[in-house]
């Protein structure tokens, strides 16, 4: 906006633009610094915190080579969510910048996509321990690969769409504008929504053969899929009242009871820091771990267990036919009775030689 914008009363304020704040009433309204600014800095401190958290875990899990990047996954939703809040409250205070106004609504529409996408990866994981071969078939890894792909295609939709709006004051324009958002907004919504139907099913469909299923990670597996059930079905009503308030357009000086600023804190952030904050303390980097490498049926079933070869818990220098031994009574009777019967000498022999300075086994029955 520029600085010379004036504000009628009753009515939003007139722009000599572009760019041009929109004449739509807004989820959260318009910033002030009396009501966002302290409520923005209680959320941002509480996004830092999380975001400290999830790096932590992440860092040391790889220093135990515990892949789980979903951990730097929600480090990157809080610092998005420190950006979005941070221009929130530089908003406030400059009122007049629609600049930043842009930055704010697409870092805050942005960030919540994390949580989508983690949640996909998880429904799959749980699919394919309930149903392996189904949900290892190339089909359903397409579909699954074809969702996520349509987030990002969305996601870069909904800012194009929302930055042109900002920018055109044609009514046909910013109508298709709006149309894309209510479409993307809608998939959105969606998204949220797949795990939930999707663990339930498979948890509940009959398995082939009455085959156990392949467990993964820590804790007991009902656990897992009460928490993902939980998590979607939260974020899928955040997602869907951010679209139909979308739906339900009012005019900028006459917003509804759901434009209030309680709703925007408690439907965007809110939902976000319960999600973030419960995954990271049942410690989800355990709960939801895979084997790594794992690329078919029966993997889950290892559960991340390692069993270490000859060369890692000998050494390089270890081998097959090189590994000390210590060979058992029975053993050293035996080869002492064959020795006796072949040496006329009758003296008892140690059954085992020395080849450049290790003992084999070669030569023992």
């Amino acid at each position: 906006m520029s600085s010379g914008a004036s504000q009628p009363a009753g009515g939003p304020p007139q722009m000599s633009g572009p760019p041009y704040l929109p004449n739509q009433a807004q989820l959260g309204g318009r910033p002030t610094v009396d009501v966002d600014v302290p409520i923005s800095a209680v959320l941002l401190a509480i996004f830092i915190g999380l975001a400290v958290v999830h790096m932590t875990i992440l860092q040391r899990n790889n220093k135990r080579n515990h892949k789980f990047l979903f951990s730097g996954m929600l480090f990157g939703l809080s610092m998005a969510r420190t950006s979005a809040l941070t221009m929130r409250i530089v908003w406030a205070c400059r009122p007049t910048n629609v600049q930043i106004a842009i930055a704010a609504n697409i870092l805050t529409q942005a960030g919540v996509i994390i949580l989508f996408i983690a949640n996909l990866f998880f429904a799959q994981r749980i699919l394919r321990a309930y149903h392996p071969s189904f949900g290892w078939h190339n089909t359903t890894r397409y579909v699954f690969r074809f969702l996520v792909a349509s987030v990002l295609a969305c996601l870069i939709m909904v800012i194009t769409c929302t930055v042109h709006s900002f920018y055109t004051l044609d009514l046909n324009a910013r109508r298709m504008d709006r149309d894309v958002q209510l479409f993307a907004g809608t998939f959105f919504a969606l998204l949220a929504f797949i795990p939930a139907p999707v663990v339930l099913i498979a948890s509940l469909t009959p398995r082939r053969d009455s085959r156990p299923v392949e467990k993964f990670g820590q804790g007991r597996f009902r656990s897992k899929v009460a928490l993902l059930l939980f998590t979607s079905l939260l974020l899928t009503l955040g997602a869907g009242f951010r679209i139909g308030v979308n739906f339900d357009l009012r005019p900028a000086n006459a917003p509804a009871w759901f434009h209030h600023k309680a709703a925007y804190y408690t439907l965007n952030f809110g939902i976000e820091i319960i999600v973030s904050a419960l995954y990271a303390a049942v410690r989800f980097d355990r709960r939801f771990h895979v084997p790594n490498g794992a690329k078919g049926p029966g993997d889950y079933r290892q559960g991340g267990l390692h069993i270490a070869t000859e060369e890692e818990a000998f050494g390089p220098d270890a081998s097959v036919d090189t590994i000390r031994a210590t060979p058992s009574q029975e053993e050293w009777e035996r080869q002492a009775k064959k020795e006796v019967g072949s040496d006329d000498s009758g003296l008892m022999t140690n059954p085992t030689t020395k080849e450049g300075g290790r003992v084999t086994n070669a030569d023992m029955v």
